[in-house]
């Protein structure tokens, strides 16, 4: 434990004070639950690829989203009342042992990596050669229904299963390869970019609805990623280069299930982001592998949240409307969309570095902002998690009977493809969602921050300035999934 300038969090006046403070946020809590349970049953609240509801809402916007941050916040503020360390310890380093299980595992490697092949090889002959209808050609519902939104539920909710699939790692393992060392000082700023540049061709290409663009896509990426893993190694490429790789092992760090050490454990979902001090500052690790070490990580767990805030930004009427309105006036319509995820991204980044710089002041620590960002980082990946289950989790029910029937008869096409209509309390859930990612956050920042620092004040002081910015990530989030939703302007 490094030494701290420790404050007292002793005394009857700040003793009192807390509790007051307390007092105050349950009750703001209390009512804040209070008016988003009404906003839930009043909203038909719909995101990204899913069908908007066209309903207004009978509570106004701007009380649902405030009330949204308010009930954060105070949940923050009632973390304060967990000051037992030895039973926050227990929360977060609970873990169930299942064993080895070294034949399951070899074959699980086999299987996956046979059915990651098979499915890459008809994305790419399906997407080309296949009827060029999204709807009902299989690279493009196997690739966004099955991938971007099912595979990536997965891998947070239950474990990450990419590792056994993917692909290219199958095909870049049986070819020489690690000719040239991976430079260390890129560290996974390459992710960062690839991550960043999926997700502009996602939303600005129009790949999601031209099969055979997809497909051209697709084979791209494949020779890519086999190309740098065959020059750098497998290990090195797919540990930090490789985008689609960093997006699942982040993703897969919230979910209870993992190999860890060659055994099988499972733990509280999201607990294994808790990350002690077996780190210096140089984020070299010395007990636990983290899944957040530098800077560069740090730009992945917010690209994942900046990601779908600008994906949801972009499909709705209003963004769409913002968008045309700039574009109409003379800019061109990939310009305005570069500026505004490029721009979006640094606000995001920049807002949580600032968070950290705060926090080495309010505290009076020995520790460096880069030190704290990295520790806190982690709590973003849960924030993430709870936005893409609002933005994806009915747009993947609703095509379940397409996914089901192009994997069943892949070529060959579904003669009358399905997609169902939902009920409305399906989409009452993407409130329930976030708010939920937003909580389980604030309680992996509050076990960090019990691990950091040795004095319970200093803990529960290091944690509001990134709570604010959780605030603000929740207060964007709300007002997104209360709008409904249109086709992104000038794409296609």
């Amino acid at each position: 434990m490094r030494p701290e300038r420790c404050t007292s969090d002793r005394g009857g006046g700040v003793g009192a004070s807390r509790w007051a403070v307390r007092a105050g946020a349950f009750a703001l809590a209390l009512v804040g639950v209070l008016l988003l349970a009404r906003g839930v049953a009043a909203s038909n609240a719909a995101v990204g690829l899913s069908e908007a509801s066209r309903d207004a809402l009978a509570v106004p916007r701007w009380l649902y989203v405030a009330t949204g941050g308010a009930a954060i916040g105070a949940s923050a503020l009632l973390a304060g009342f967990v000051t037992d360390r030895r039973f926050v310890a227990q929360i977060h380093g609970w873990r169930r042992d299942f064993g080895t299980h070294p034949r399951l595992r070899r074959a699980g490697a086999a299987l996956g990596g046979v059915l990651g092949l098979a499915l890459f090889a008809l994305v790419v002959y399906r997407g080309i050669d296949g009827p060029q209808l999204a709807t009902i050609n299989f690279a493009v519902v196997v690739v966004f229904a099955g991938g971007r939104a099912g595979l990536t539920m997965a891998a947070y909710l239950l474990g990450n299963g990419w590792p056994a699939l993917n692909p290219f790692r199958t095909i870049a393992e049986r070819l020489p390869n690690g000719f040239v060392a991976y430079p260390t000082r890129l560290g996974r700023w390459p992710a960062v970019v690839g991550v960043l540049l999926l997700v502009w061709i996602e939303t600005t290409t129009g790949v999601t609805d031209t099969p055979e663009r997809l497909a051209v896509l697709a084979a791209a990426y494949g020779a890519v990623a086999v190309a740098g893993a065959v020059i750098v190694g497998s290990d090195a490429w797919f540990g930090n280069a490789d985008p689609v790789a960093t997006f699942f092992r982040f993703y897969g760090r919230v979910a209870p299930l993992a190999w860890e050490d060659g055994r099988l454990r499972a733990s509280l979902p999201a607990m294994r982001l808790v990350e002690g001090d077996g780190w210096d500052e140089t984020g070299t690790d010395h007990g636990e592998r983290r899944v957040v070490s530098g800077l560069d990580d740090v730009a992945v767990a917010v690209a994942l949240v900046w990601e779908l805030t600008f994906s949801g930004f972009v499909t709705t009427e209003q963004g769409a409307a913002v968008i045309r309105t700039v574009a109409n006036a003379g800019i061109p319509p990939l310009l305005v969309y570069a500026v505004l995820f490029v721009g979006g991204f640094a606000v995001f980044y920049g807002a949580f570095l600032g968070a950290s710089r705060v926090a080495v002041r309010r505290v009076l620590t020995t520790r460096t902002p880069r030190s704290l960002a990295v520790a806190f980082a982690p709590s973003l990946l849960v924030i993430a998690a709870g936005y893409h289950l609002a933005h994806y989790f009915g747009f993947f029910l609703s095509l379940l009977p397409s996914l089901a029937a192009v994997l069943v008869s892949p070529l060959s096409g579904p003669t009358n493809p399905i997609v169902l209509t939902l009920p409305g309390w399906v989409s009452a859930l993407n409130i329930a969602f976030v708010l939920g990612g937003h909580l389980v956050a604030i309680w992996v920042a509050h076990s960090t921050a019990y691990r950091l620092f040795p004095s319970r004040l200093q803990a529960i002081r290091s944690q509001y300035p990134f709570v604010l910015v959780m605030i603000s990530y929740t207060a964007v989030s709300l007002w997104l999934i209360s709008l409904p939703t249109a086709t992104p302007a000038f794409v296609g």
